[in-house]
């Protein structure tokens, strides 16, 4: 293989991909990245630590064909250090690695691509097509939810459903829940219900942009994305999510209207006196005002008050201030409305097409 490259270019292609690079791994050949010539005067880059693989083309000068496995680490840091410029990289025997331009020469030992794992194939599945910006709401309003312990693995990424028209996405660590969902603009025929692990999702949210249109592939245990080139392979995982619709409650006619940076600002002042210990906030509740207070022995406290608009029974409710600053800085609405539902029950935030709930705690 010899390719002639402009530095830049090859550099966006190795940020896109270097990020799943497994450097811990018994394996070696997962510490490489592949390079790739394709015939349409490209290289592809392919990087995988087995449950997550990204691959990305970039246009080259193709001078020989070939290919070769380079330790991903090493290269990338010597790309990003070269001066601006063209580069030219060529295999020698023994998997030798040149990297090379005017005024320098880099030598580098890689691995054949036998020796790579190879990148999944999907076969007889239908792709769907959505807009990138919807797509990245909707793991921007969910993926914060995910439950991060070990034990509870099916809860260790997004849920994703498609019935029809409607695609779903849902996550819960169990003390809280985030779903949303949105219409396709083309419905697809098979149903689809699978989860994405947490890794998956931030590639995902890293790659996709404001505008344009990405599509993935659903195969028997792993999905495909093809976000503006990149293409994010993983496995999903397996298990059975829990029926979240259990625990949603029934919408009450009665609630609390707040502006949604005025009540956020307060929960993240109170939140600088909480500890592990002492993690609860509490909210009460009057007529026309919210207040938010916070107790932490051998701290401090504090206290502050929050205008609403509310017509029900006053009521002291407590709850874990993150639960509550993580969906707040994402929603985008001026108002909000809460449903506190009593000091045991959980609080819910409803939006059109969107529903965050937050067990309550003690006080």
């Amino acid at each position: 293989m010899k390719i002639k490259i402009f530095k830049e270019d090859l550099l966006q292609g190795i940020l896109k991909v270097q990020n799943v690079v497994s450097l811990k791994s018994t394996l070696p050949i997962l510490a490489n990245m592949l390079v790739e010539t394709r015939k349409n005067s490209s290289i592809r880059l392919y990087a995988t630590d087995l449950d997550i693989g990204i691959s990305c083309e970039i246009p080259v000068q193709i001078l020989e064909e070939g290919s070769i496995t380079i330790p991903a680490k090493k290269f990338s840091d010597i790309i990003k250090e070269l001066p601006s410029g063209d580069i030219i990289i060529s295999t020698k025997k023994n998997n030798h690695v040149e990297i090379e331009g005017d005024k320098f020469l880099f030598k580098l030992i890689g691995l054949p691509k036998e020796e790579f794992p190879k990148f999944p194939e999907f076969k007889n599945t239908e792709a769907v097509s959505i807009d990138q910006p919807i797509l990245k709401e909707m793991l921007r309003m969910t993926s914060f939810a995910v439950s991060h312990e070990e034990a509870r693995y099916v809860l260790n990424g997004v849920l994703l459903e498609i019935d029809g028209g409607i695609m779903r996405m849902v996550a819960t660590d169990g003390r809280r829940l985030a779903k949303i969902e949105r219409k396709l603009e083309t419905p697809i025929k098979k149903e689809i219900k699978i989860i994405i692990p947490l890794k998956a999702v931030s590639e995902l949210v890293r790659n996709l942009k404001d505008d344009g249109v990405m599509s993935f592939l659903a195969g028997a245990n792993q999905l495909l994305f093809d976000v503006n080139n990149v293409l994010i392979a993983t496995r999903i995982i397996e298990g059975e999510f829990p029926n979240y619709n259990q625990v949603i409650p029934p919408e009450q006619k009665i609630k609390i209207r707040v502006q949604t940076q005025e009540f956020l600002a307060a929960i993240r002042r109170a939140n600088l006196l909480a500890t592990p210990d002492f993690q609860a906030v509490k909210f009460e509740v009057f007529k026309d005002k919210l207040i938010v207070s916070k107790v932490t022995p051998d701290v401090g406290e504090s206290r502050e008050e929050v205008a609403i608009e509310y017509g029900g029974a006053e009521m002291i409710v407590g709850f874990n201030p993150g639960f509550f600053i993580e969906v707040l800085k994402n929603i985008t609405e001026d108002k909000i409305q809460l449903e506190f539902l009593g000091a045991d029950k959980p609080g819910v935030i409803r939006l059109a097409d969107y529903l965050y709930l937050a067990l309550p705690m003690r006080i």
